[in-house]
């Protein structure tokens, strides 16, 4: 007898979320699983300092607040939460959602999953997680457990763990663990799946993205989903709100996990009613000899200042304050190691007020001593107060220098990490590594599709008119998916946007390497672009130090587009 879709939904993209999700998952309509993704690369971080402070910390506090209010509603509806807020100390949140339990007299079983900390194997590292996936979290359920919490795991391990345990997959059955790591892909960011920083937002009410209502999947036993929310909750799910969340954050068409190699180049979108996406026909392969690790640690201290720059001359102010401050920098006991300025000009002629008359000089100073970037630098923007360019004011004086974390990926062999399902009852379950793996390799990049016909009149316009486009970051680098939404349009953006082209769209990315991937069935392009983040969120490098904002950058360049288009 084939089991019954699974209802999943989720109830957090991020350490900060909608503190109110959870009940709105568990209130709104059916569900049969509900996650939570709190780990970010800057979040293992944060709870890295944190239980440097506190070792019995370490995991997401947000998330036993929220329990604290939901728990006995989850238990009621029989929904299992799966969750990997335990961060750095899964076992820590175990016993606290355990205590939590006792005390509100919901008779619930809780179990974990380990294995994942490898920070011993890493001397220097602040933490150093290994990526597990979702047979752990398959084990717990399996042996009766309501609620598995997990440290690092991969984001759609929360999907596939609790799909695993329904259906009765086992390693090997590929095409269904791609098909629920998609779904999992789809639903970790929470409301971006269901219009939440969407490219096309301006044509829908207002009021309708007021409150975007979070995703779920209606997840079948061949791995077949159907992406929907909640009846009468905000915002909207069609094939566009999931092709860009599809785009986030992947590289090449190949996307490699733990348990499965899921096949990007194989997915089918279909809309499937109102707010609903079948997503279709994904293929999976063996996931690679070895498991990815998020490696933090701390790189030294940053420190900034922003300098206003207020109505004539803005460029020769700027010229002044700069020279003013690298002469103080110069002459100080250590210069810091890195010195960025960046400019934007965000004045404009004969304004109105004056903060629209005013345009901002940013310095932002990194070394691994906090001296060099404390004193050193408040100490010589303040002088300047009276004796810089007229109109000299900042936004905030600098303070003494705060620390900066550094992300780097690494890999290890699958043998080397033990992952572990910790039951209910104390049982300690070994979880051994599947035994088929496949290097991963780029797959051929497809035939494009047949070019528009030449010689069509074109217009200067934005590219944004004719692609949507979601950015986001994997340690120092940065991706940019990009969408047509017909035909025609495929045909002109798969053709026209080359990486060249794109470099010379962004000249930010020129010196850098660029890597271009081509999504047929999604009529998208994917560009991978290394360095441009530096060393990573963290670190706070650039403007947008997690490529948010990169693509919506690249949509509002001009170039020629075919008027049959716009």
């Amino acid at each position: 007898m084939t089991a019954a879709p699974l209802r999943i939904g989720n109830a957090s993209g991020f350490y900060g979320d909608r503190f109110d999700a959870m009940r709105e998952m568990l209130t709104g309509g059916e569900l049969d699983v509900l996650t939570g993704d709190y780990l970010a690369e800057l979040t293992m971080l944060i709870l890295g300092r944190d239980r440097l402070k506190d070792p019995a910390g370490g995991y997401a506090r947000t998330f036993l607040r929220q329990l604290e209010e939901c728990l006995g509603l989850a238990h009621e509806r029989g929904v299992w939460i799966v969750a990997n807020a335990g961060g750095l100390n899964p076992a820590g949140l175990a016993d606290a959602v355990r205590e939590l339990a006792s005390r509100l007299g919901v008779p619930v079983r809780v179990a974990h999953v380990e294995g994942d900390d490898l920070t011993a194997d890493h001397p220097g590292s602040l933490a150093a997680h290994a990526y597990l996936g979702g047979f752990g979290i398959a084990a717990c359920l399996r042996e009766g457990a309501d609620i598995v919490v997990t440290g690092r795991v991969t984001d759609a391990a929360l999907v596939t763990g609790p799909a695993a345990a329904h259906f009765g997959w086992g390693p090997g059955e590929y095409d269904r663990l791609a098909g629920a790591v998609v779904a999992g892909h789809v639903l970790e960011c929470g409301a971006q799946a269901t219009g939440g920083n969407y490219a096309f937002f301006h044509e829908s009410a207002p009021a309708a993205l007021r409150r975007p209502g979070f995703p779920l999947a209606e997840l079948h036993a061949d791995g077949t989903a159907v992406i929907t929310k909640h009846p009468g909750t905000g915002g909207l799910v069609d094939v566009g709100t999931v092709t860009a969340q599809l785009l986030y954050e992947t590289g090449g068409a190949r996307y490699a996990g733990p348990d499965v190699t899921a096949r990007l180049d194989t997915i089918t979108l279909t809309q499937d009613g109102p707010d609903r996406v079948r997503v279709h026909g994904v293929r999976g392969e063996a996931p690679p000899p070895t498991l990815k690790v998020g490696l933090n640690r701390l790189g030294g201290f940053r420190n900034e200042v922003t300098f206003v720059l207020t109505g004539l001359e803005i460029e020769r102010k700027a010229a002044l304050v700069r020279d003013q401050l690298e002469t103080a920098l110069a002459a100080a006991k250590s210069r810091p190691a890195h010195v960025d300025w960046e400019l934007a000009r965000t004045d404009h002629p004969d304004a109105r007020t004056e903060e629209t008359a005013s345009a901002l000089l940013r310095l932002v100073v990194r070394d691994p001593d906090q001296a060099a970037v404390g004193r050193a630098l408040s100490g010589a923007a303040v002088e300047l107060a009276l004796a810089s360019y007229p109109g000299f004011h900042v936004l905030a004086p600098p303070g003494k220098g705060a620390p900066y974390g550094v992300f780097e990926a690494a890999h290890v062999g699958r043998d080397a990490v033990r992952h572990v399902a910790v039951l209910h009852d104390g049982r300690r379950l070994p979880v051994p590594p599947g035994d088929d793996t496949l290097p991963l390799r780029p797959v051929e990049e497809p035939a494009l599709p047949e070019p528009l016909p030449p010689g069509l009149p074109t217009r200067r316009a934005p590219l944004g008119l004719v692609a949507g486009a979601r950015s986001g970051d994997k340690g120092g680098n940065a991706n940019i998916g990009l969408w047509a939404r017909t035909d025609d349009a495929w045909r002109w953006l798969a053709h026209t946007l080359t990486t060249a082209r794109l470099r010379a769209l962004l000249p930010e990315t020129v010196d850098l390497p660029v890597t271009r991937h081509t999504l047929p069935n999604l009529r998208a392009l994917n560009f991978e672009i290394v360095g441009i983040l530096g060393e990573g969120v963290a670190s706070q490098a650039r403007f947008d130090p997690q490529a948010k904002a990169l693509g919506e950058w690249l949509r509002s360049r001009h170039l020629d587009v075919p008027e049959i288009l716009l």
